[in-house]
């Protein structure tokens, strides 16, 4: 079933966050802050600049190796999420009919130029923030937004946006399994039996919510959802950070790509 197979490929960004390594045992905090800074300084990019946005690959692919994550299981996800992209940026080439120099004597539209810039932040971005959770896991990351100053409120509508998007596939996977158990064929499908699938499905949605609520009451909830594990900020968090950001000022203040072409052009010459 689809349905159980989304929920299993969503489910497979925590258990790599299980994992033992280097990345994975670096306080949230850092590895949160490090992310911060990469999507901001790549978002900070004029919209035609595109080859210097390139070294930036360096960070997801060293997080991705040191980290032991499968980095075609990452590039499924982005691709998963890239039309969004796609259709923010597919009308960049009819809007903005300019002109845009990438070499001496050879010239391109700008709408194309604007167009890559989109797709390359897109998937740095993405890709960052998907490596944030497969070596952080989600509670992980609100752990560390609250212990950075992060309303409580909003990290735990976060948590909870999380947590109960599995409960909400588990319920809907049992909704869609009664249907098919209950039909034949084509019979049971079409767009009135789906209607009737989501009516359901939110009837028991709030049913549940109630219930939830009324437990996290019971136990004292008070709007903040408590961690029993402490995290210390150590030697190697400090370097992680100061690493990152020091590599992501360098590319975003110096265009790598021109240094190493005029480094090239000076060893031949």
């Amino acid at each position: 079933m689809a349905l159980e197979a989304a929920y299993s490929d969503i489910g497979r960004l925590d258990r790599l966050s299980y994992k033992d390594t280097a990345i994975h045992r670096l306080d949230p905090r850092a590895k949160v802050v490090a992310t911060m800074l990469f999507v901001v300084a790549v978002v900070s990019f004029p919209r035609y600049e595109v080859l210097s946005l390139l070294p930036f690959a360096v960070f997801p692919v060293l997080v991705a190796a040191l980290g032991d994550i499968p980095a075609g299981f990452i590039a499924k996800k982005v691709l998963a999420v890239s039309p969004f992209a796609l259709f923010v940026g597919m009308f960049n080439p009819l809007l903005d009919p300019g002109t845009v120099s990438i070499l001496p004597g050879a010239t391109v539209s700008a709408g194309w130029v604007s167009f890559a810039s989109i797709l390359v932040k897109f998937v740095l971005t993405i890709g960052a923030a998907l490596l944030l959770i497969a070596t952080t896991s989600f509670p992980g990351i609100c752990r560390g937004l609250r212990r950075l100053g992060f309303p409580a409120l909003f990290v735990s509508q976060l948590l909870f946006l999380y947590r109960y998007l599995f409960v909400l596939m588990e319920e809907a996977m049992r909704v869609v399994r009664a249907r098919d158990m209950r039909s034949f064929g084509s019979r049971g499908a079409g767009p009135r039996v789906y209607v009737r699938i989501v009516g359901a499905l939110f009837l028991r949605t709030v049913e549940r919510a109630e219930r939830i609520y009324g437990c996290m009451l019971a136990r004292g909830f008070r709007g903040e959802v408590p961690s029993m594990r402490e995290e210390k900020l150590g030697p190697a968090d400090g370097v992680f950070v100061l690493a990152s950001g020091s590599f992501f000022a360098l590319c975003r203040l110096v265009s790598v790509p021109e240094a190493i072409g005029r480094f090239v052009r000076g060893l031949a010459g």
